[in-house]
């Protein structure tokens, strides 16, 4: 009697020309089902997609026959799609990948199941992704539940002790566990964490203290833990909250932590998922994305004003990344499903990339 599959699903994603854009995720069942689906590749709409599925109430035997109804085309499909990512693959495998979660992707459900698939994807053909996540919308809306005012500096939270509160509430013990048995139900392991969890973190105030309350930059990273993490195989999930050496807890800044966490692992790449297209040399117009740029030339856009509001301090993060020996770092859409797999998986990437 042959048992029944489980919610472990194969997917393929490719753009539409070329046939370059990679999406799967563990499969055990042997009969699956297709379906086909081609857009251009836009914030709101989703590339041209092989997916593969198994549903847990699926009554569908491993050792059944395969699905007779797939077309010689369909089979050269998905074999093409498979062959095209393997340069990819060896590039990476092996290395670790560090990825800042935030803006529209956590909004939205699809986005994020988006995101979550993606990472288990990169886990399974063996990068070794981090995540580090902000949670801004949660945060807020808590706040407003319990009638505490919002009140933001120069793009910063002004962070008064019931507020911080709040945010490590939120942050620590809604949003990181989410994500944990998000990533984990998807077939991966992930392990959620704070700045504070094995003293991976030390906060110091922020140089504003005084308008900005318990606002804190990284002090110190202490990667031991995480490095245990990633070699048995295990997602780290880190909440961007980390104390000082009294014990007081900060809310700092996501992209900062992810930024210094990718510094201290000698990461490969880190990738900020935000809510633009990338670096735009005007920023009217849309079209303008700078796919590469060095150090150099991203500061001389910040010199003649081509980088500015809150682009700049990510710009920033990323520059300290490479210095402090990162290999490149990514600026990308988050609004565009699976944009993680196409910065990672495609020479076109999914924003702009920040090399040293």
């Amino acid at each position: 009697m042959g048992a029944t599959a489980t919610a472990k699903s194969l997917h393929f994603c490719s753009s539409p020309d070329p046939l370059s854009f990679l999406y799967l995720t563990k499969s055990k069942t042997l009969n699956p089902n297709v379906d086909f689906s081609k857009t251009s590749l836009t914030p709101h709409s989703r590339p041209l997609r092989l997916a593969v599925r198994a549903s847990s109430a699926s009554s569908t035997a491993l050792n059944d026959p395969p699905n007779s109804t797939l077309s010689n085309y369909d089979h050269q499909l998905r074999v093409k799609i498979l062959s095209e990512s393997l340069p990819y693959i060896q590039k990476f495998r092996g290395k670790t990948i560090v990825v800042k979660y935030g803006g529209a992707a956590m909004k939205s459900a699809e986005l994020k199941a988006s995101v979550v698939r993606d990472l288990v994807l990169l886990a399974c053909v063996g990068l070794r992704p981090v995540l580090v996540h902000g949670g801004g919308p949660e945060i807020n809306v808590l706040l407003n539940q319990l009638n505490i005012a919002s009140q933001f500096r120069d793009g910063l939270r002004v962070t008064d002790a019931r507020t911080m509160e709040v945010v490590s509430m939120v942050l620590v013990g809604k949003v990181n566990k989410d994500l944990v048995s998000r990533i984990n139900f998807a077939g991966a392991t992930a392990v959620g964490l704070s700045g504070m969890d094995g003293r991976l973190l030390t906060a110091r105030p922020s140089p504003n203290a005084a308008q900005l309350g318990f606002v804190g930059e990284v002090a110190r990273v202490d990667p031991t833990v995480l490095q245990t993490l990633v070699a048995n195989g295990s997602i780290p999930v880190i909440a961007s909250v980390a104390a000082d050496e009294y014990g007081q807890p900060y809310n700092i800044n996501a992209d900062t932590v992810a930024g210094e966490v990718a510094a201290a692992l000698g990461a490969e790449k880190l990738i900020l998922l935000t809510d633009v297209s990338g670096i735009l040399r005007d920023r009217e117009d849309p079209g303008s994305l700078v796919k590469e740029i060095d150090i150099k030339g991203v500061k001389k856009m910040i010199e003649e004003g081509k980088v500015g509001g809150g682009m700049i301090p990510k710009v920033n993060c990323c520059i300290r990344s490479l210095a402090q020996g990162v290999t490149t770092t990514s600026i990308i859409d988050g609004r565009v499903e699976h944009s993680l797999l196409h910065e990672i998986m495609t020479d076109e990437g999914a924003g702009t990339m920040i090399t040293g």
